[in-house]
């Protein structure tokens, strides 16, 4: 009789804490779910929208990406060097020729390319060895690194003029 008392009390303790383990499980489960959906569904609409356009900062023109200068209709086109780097790649054999015809938004502009040149060739050349063969292989990775370039040409050059990077010549090899 008293064994039986006994196992009952001990049935009930460990139903006991199997409930507060499947409470605890239960309220991590639908705090990350709330999370999950205050982050995808309602931060945005309760938010004020895009968080760039609550910052102040308007659009750019649509097809332009963001922090691009403006074509003013004074465009310079400057052919920069080959370069030829190492590609990142594991075994280190694959290398990239490329020449670059870059444009920028003024007379100005281009003679400060052209008078940063060891500036601009050290972030050219960095930015191409840091690409492995699979980074340069598709079409829109080619046009990413256009892009990159063109970020890394503005830093160089202090602001935004560089309007577009045109890949006049790729090989990789």
């Amino acid at each position: 009789m008293a064994d039986e008392a006994l196992d009952t009390q001990a049935t009930n303790k460990k139903s006991g804490a199997t409930k507060w383990i499947i409470l605890v499980v239960l309220l991590i489960v639908l705090g990350v779910g709330g999370w999950f959906a205050w982050d995808m569904f309602l931060k945005e609409k309760l938010m004020g929208g895009d968080p760039q356009a609550a910052a102040g900062e308007q659009a750019p023109p649509e097809g332009q990406p963001i922090g691009t200068p403006i074509a003013t209709g004074n465009e310079q086109l400057v052919s920069l060097p080959t370069f030829i780097v190492n590609l990142a790649d594991p075994l280190g054999r694959r290398y990239l020729k490329i020449t670059l015809d870059v444009e920028v938004i003024n007379d100005k502009a281009a003679r400060d390319l052209t008078a940063k040149e060891a500036r601009i060739r050290d972030a050219v050349i960095l930015l191409l060895s840091s690409k492995s063969y699979q980074d340069l292989s598709t079409m829109e990775s080619k046009i990413l690194l256009k892009k990159e370039v063109a970020e890394r040409l503005n830093q160089a050059l202090g602001g935004p003029q560089v309007l577009r990077v045109y890949i006049t010549e790729m090989v990789v090899q």
